[in-house]
């Protein structure tokens, strides 16, 4: 074992660390980016919420035609472009209010993770809830609704921080785990008139998306680890 200082003591780190904290500029300049995640965060989750209540009054005026013709329809052709439309889709008020405030809550968590990452969260799951739908629901059923969104952002939110070993974003897991961890049971068949094929789905989604979009973490976490091995051997 060599008698060298140990990786974990990065005096260049430390150098950085006290020259942000002498340097009011840097810490405004910080604050002000943290602002403006939670601006553009809260403008994008109220302005999807806007558009799914838009989306409804029109389908209530078409006496529910977007549903048949935007739905996912399992393994039919023309179903796949449920995909696409399904999520912004209700069967009435009462399940578009349902879904508002976990849309409104979790769909905001997920973009304070960061806009870009947070988006492409949701796309991720999208697809793969979307997916499942059509290969695994009911023949004959329609599946509409924001709540395979739900699923994905919940589990994307609870997996991400342990992919990448943060540990505040574990912390956001854990009480985002409290507050709508129940839900997950909806992930299991046996409630009709619920889609628990989007719910499953969309849930494995978010694993996913979490997987995928923690792999900068989990390399930084590779390298580093290599560091500490190579200092102490």
């Amino acid at each position: 074992m060599s008698g060298g200082v140990g990786a974990s003591f990065d005096p260049d780190r430390i150098a950085r660390m006290r020259g942000q904290l002498a340097n009011p500029g840097v810490a405004a300049r910080g604050r002000g980016a943290v602002k403006l995640l939670w601006q553009r965060a809260i403008a994008i989750v109220l302005a999807f919420t806007a558009f799914l209540y838009g989306v409804e009054g029109v389908d209530s005026v078409t006496d529910h035609s977007l549903d048949f013709a935007g739905g996912v329809k399992p393994r039919q052709v023309d179903g796949l472009d449920g995909i696409l439309f399904a999520p912004v889709l209700h069967a009435d008020w009462e399940h578009l209010m349902g879904n508002t405030v976990p849309v409104l809550v979790l769909g905001l968590l997920t973009l304070l993770t960061g806009i870009g990452r947070g988006l492409a969260a949701t796309a991720i799951v999208w697809v793969i809830g979307g997916l499942g739908q059509w290969l695994l629901g009911a023949s004959n059923s329609v599946h509409v609704g924001a709540s395979v969104l739900v699923f994905g952002w919940l589990t994307y939110l609870i997996s991400r921080g342990w992919f990448a070993r943060n540990v505040a974003q574990i912390a956001i897991g854990v009480v985002v785990g409290l507050l709508y961890g129940s839900i997950l049971w909806g992930v299991l068949p046996g409630q009709n008139g619920i889609s628990w094929q989007g719910h499953l789905f969309g849930a494995l989604g978010g694993l996913v998306a979490g997987w995928v979009l923690s792999s900068d973490e989990r390399r930084h976490r590779r390298g580093a680890d290599a560091g500490r091995l190579a200092s102490s051997g």
